[in-house]
C-alpha cells in the first residue's frame, strides 16, 4: 500500500512551555499535502479507489490545503484528479496543483461557483466521485489518526486545534473517542470574521439569545437537529483555510455531545499574525493564519490560563499544528506590520465571554 501521509512529529516546545505548563506541538506540516488534510482527504481518495476501481476521477472544489492533499493522494494512488478553483487563484497555487498532475479548472467569481461546476462533471461522469474538503465521516476517520499517534507518547489536559469547517475537529473528536480521552477538554479556536463553528455552538448552547454578526444567518439542519451559523462573507484575512459557510452539522453534533467540553474561541487577525511570526522566530516553521491561529493560547499565558485554569501541578498541552501551504516570508513580515499597528489591548471571545489581551 502506497504511502498516503506518514506519522508526524510530537515535539516538547521548550520556547512555548513554562514551569506549570508543558506545550507539545503535533506538527502537521509535514505531510505530503504541507498540511494534516494530507490525512483524512488521503484515506477518503483511497476508499474511493478500492470503490470504483484504477479509472476513478476524484473532482474537488477547493485552491487550497484540501486540494492540495487530493491532488497529491491522487498522484500516489495513479488516479485522475480534477481541482476547480475560483478566479483570482495565485499562480503559484494553480501550478503547484499542477506539478502533482492534478487538472486544474479556474471560474467562477466565488467558491461556490466553482463547486457547482465540480459538481455538474460529477452528475455527468459515472466514475467521478466528489471528495469532500471536511464534511464527511470518512475524512474524520482519517485525521483521527492525529490522536491515535499522539495517544502513544502523551495524554494532555487539553487539546488545542484551529476550526473552519470542523473537520479536524471532528477528527480529533473520533480519534479522543477511539483511545479513551472523551473528558480532555478541546479548544477549537477559529478568526474573528470566520468563525462559523464559534456560532454554531452558540446557536445551540445559548438559543435565541445568541446575537449573529451582519451576514449570518441562522439555519437549521434536520439530520442531525443542530443550528448552524451560515455566513455569505468573510472579513478574516484567514477565510482562505477557515472560511467555510458553515461547518459540518455532523461535528457540530458531535461536539455538543461529547463528555469532555469543546470549548469556543474567536480570535482577532492581529494577534494570529503574531503568532505566526514568533512561530517562525521559535521553531523555524512557517504556517498559515488559520494555523497559528491555534498558537495564540500558547504564546498568551493569560488566555492559556483562562482556557486550562491553573490547578497547582504542572498542566500539558497539545497543540495541533496543522500547516498549510498559503504562507510566505513576505507573509510574515506584513503581519509583522500589521500587528505593530495594531492596538494594544484586543478582545478574545470565548464562549460568549470577552477576554481582553494584552499585545
Amino acid at each position: 500500500m502506497p504511502q498516503l501521509w506518514q506519522e508526524t512529529p510530537l515535539v516538547l516546545s521548550n520556547p512555548l512551555s513554562t514551569k506549570d505548563a508543558s506545550v507539545y506541538l503535533k506538527l502537521e506540516t509535514v505531510h505530503p499535502g504541507m498540511s494534516f488534510k494530507s490525512r483524512g482527504i488521503s484515506l477518503f481518495v483511497q476508499r474511493a479507489k478500492e470503490i470504483h476501481g484504477p479509472s476513478v476521477h476524484v473532482v474537488i472544489a477547493s485552491g487550497g490545503n484540501a486540494g492540495l492533499a487530493a491532488a497529491c493522494a491522487a498522484r500516489t494512488l495513479e488516479v485522475r484528479c480534477t481541482v476547480y478553483i475560483p478566479d483570482g487563484a495565485a499562480r503559484s497555487t494553480v501550478d503547484l496543483l499542477k506539478r502533482e498532475n492534478a487538472e486544474v479548472v479556474v471560474g467562477g467569481n466565488h467558491y461556490a461557483e466553482a463547486l457547482r461546476a465540480a459538481e455538474q462533471v460529477v452528475a455527468a461522469q459515472e466514475n467521478a466521485v466528489m471528495v469532500p474538503a471536511y464534511d464527511d465521516p470518512i475524512v474524520w476517520e482519517g485525521h483521527s489518526s492525529i490522536i491515535l499517534e499522539a495517544s502513544r507518547q502523551i495524554k494532555p489536559d487539553a487539546i488545542f486545534c484551529s476550526v473552519g469547517g470542523a473537520g479536524l475537529l471532528g477528527g480529533i473528536i473520533t480519534g479522543c473517542e477511539q483511545v479513551g480521552w472523551d473528558s480532555v477538554p478541546i479548544v477549537a479556536l477559529g478568526t474573528i470574521g470566520s468563525n462559523c463553528f464559534y456560532y454554531s455552538m452558540a446557536l445551540n448552547r445559548q438559543g435565541d439569545t445568541v446575537v449573529l454578526p451582519e451576514g449570518v444567518t441562522a439555519v437549521h439542519d434536520e439530520v442531525h437537529d443542530v443550528k448552524l451559523a451560515h455566513f455569505s462573507a468573510f472579513s478574516s484575512k484567514a477565510s482562505g483555510s477557515l472560511g467555510a459557510s458553515q461547518p459540518a452539522a455532523g461535528v457540530v453534533k458531535k461536539a455538543l455531545d461529547r463528555a469532555g467540553r469543546v470549548i469556543c474561541v474567536s480570535i482577532p487577525d492581529e494577534l494570529s499574525m503574531q503568532a505566526a511570526s514568533l512561530f517562525a522566530d521559535d521553531h523555524k516553521l512557517l504556517v498559515e493564519l488559520a494555523c497559528s491561529t491555534t498558537l495564540v493560547a500558547a504564546y498568551k499565558k493569560e488566555l492559556f490560563d483562562h482556557l486550562v485554569p491553573p490547578t497547582g501541578t504542572k498542566r500539558s498541552a497539545l497543540f495541533i499544528v496543522c500547516g498549510g501551504f498559503k504562507v510566505s516570508l513576505d507573509d510574515i513580515v506584513q503581519f509583522r506590520a500589521l500587528f505593530d499597528a495594531c492596538d494594544d489591548s484586543l478582545e478574545v471571545y470565548c464562549d460568549g465571554e470577552v477576554v481582553k489581551i494584552r499585545k
